[in-house]
């Protein structure tokens, strides 16, 4: 879902309990500003629940598919066999999907870089 008053666009995944753990994209800008025609993105993912709160910044070449995977999940209601997956370039960040009858169940994986 789209979220108002964000500073730049924002999605966020999660359920609506307390419990949940939500994941929210946001801040796509551009690796190297500098560069017009660098086709390297960056997008914050903020990692949140009651318990926890991560955020990883994850780089992607010309998005990776990431629209391309979200859009396809978005519309394939009827549902696929097996995962759907992506990965971001540096790794930082995985998702895989699978249908699981009437939703879709998401696994994800975030990594901070070691110091």
């Amino acid at each position: 879902m789209v979220e108002e008053g964000e500073t730049s666009p924002a999605v966020r995944v999660g359920g609506e309990s307390r419990r949940a753990i939500k994941l929210c994209f946001h801040g796509l800008t551009r690796s190297f500003p500098e560069e017009e025609d660098d086709p390297m993105r960056d997008f914050i993912v903020t990692v949140h629940s009651e318990a926890v709160q991560i955020e990883v910044v994850v780089r992607t070449w010309a998005g990776d598919g990431l629209d391309v995977l979200l859009a396809e999940l978005a519309e394939d209601f009827r549902g696929w066999n097996g995962a759907q997956t992506w990965r971001s370039l540096e790794r930082d960040l995985t998702l895989s999907a699978e249908h699981a009858g009437s939703c879709v169940r998401l696994t994800w994986g975030a990594a901070r870089p070691t110091p």
